[in-house]
């Protein structure tokens, strides 16, 4: 009861309450963010609709900073959904130390705000709860050197960046360098530490906004960037926290993917 009081006092969470109660569908429930974590399913969901338009019959997706390992089971469970949806099977991995942050290497990995020993993994008991995820365990710079091979995995086309430094995200964005087979032209990211609060303040000189930046300076073929998206959910932050990788020379990144049928008739007075 208390939880619908407030939803009723709070616009947003009422119609969020509102969706929830009366629809079931979850392609309704994931336009309007009426569901768990809808950035997982938004990134999923438009990655497994660009493959399928582009012939692809399978995907990856990533989480990079698993913690806890929720993120990873609600992955799962997007992934189940809208496999259903768009007839395409999913792998799913995520990458973690299993030990928590490690030390802030300087004033770039926001030592003001993160701090050693934050979110730790029970390995064991998260496994038992995974149906189909892998983890990687390891420090990101070393496990993303041998990942491609070890696992090879489907093309990716879904990423999560929730390793909070700048450091380790900076490794993680080596992603993108993989050879083509394991990537799609397009990949829907969502980048956790790009907007905050007056605590965090995050800026494009340090954290997750630095390491993209750098990134993009280092590579002329490949570019991360927010989408200017028409109809994006004035009240959905995480939106903001969306970006797309464009692989600029992937030999599929031209294929035309839009409606086959756009003309433009004079219409009749």
């Amino acid at each position: 009861m208390l939880d619908q009081l407030k939803a009723l006092l709070h616009p947003r969470r009422f119609l969020l309450h509102k969706v929830r109660e009366t629809f079931g569908d979850y392609e309704t429930k994931l336009k309007f963010g009426a569901i768990s974590r809808p950035n997982y399913g938004y990134c999923l969901y438009n990655a497994a609709k660009l493959a399928k338009k582009l012939g692809y019959s399978k995907i990856s997706a990533i989480e990079f900073g698993v913690a806890g390992g929720n993120g990873l089971l609600n992955f799962e469970f997007h992934a189940e959904q809208i496999r259903k949806l768009v007839s395409i099977d999913m792998e799913i991995y995520g990458f973690d130390t299993a030990e928590g942050l490690p030390k802030p290497l300087d004033y770039r990995d926001l030592p003001y705000h993160w701090k050693e020993g934050f979110y730790k993994m029970d390995v064991a008991a998260l496994e038992s709860k995974l149906k189909k995820a892998k983890l990687v365990i390891g420090e990101v710079s070393d496990t993303l050197k041998s990942f491609f091979e070890k696992y090879k995995p489907a093309p990716i086309g879904a990423i999560s960046f929730d390793l909070d430094f700048y450091s380790s995200t900076k490794s993680s964005l080596a992603t993108f360098l993989a050879p083509e087979r394991y990537l799609l032209p397009r990949i829907f990211c969502y980048f956790d530490d790009t907007i905050g609060t007056e605590v965090e303040l995050y800026n494009n000189f340090t954290g997750q906004r630095l390491a993209i930046n750098e990134f993009n300076r280092a590579n002329d073929g490949i570019k991360l960037a927010s989408p200017y998206l028409v109809n994006s959910g004035i009240w959905d932050t995480w939106r903001q926290q969306i970006w797309i990788a464009h692989l600029f020379n992937h030999s599929q990144y031209n294929t035309f993917i839009s409606d086959s049928e756009q003309q433009l008739p004079i219409e009749s007075r």
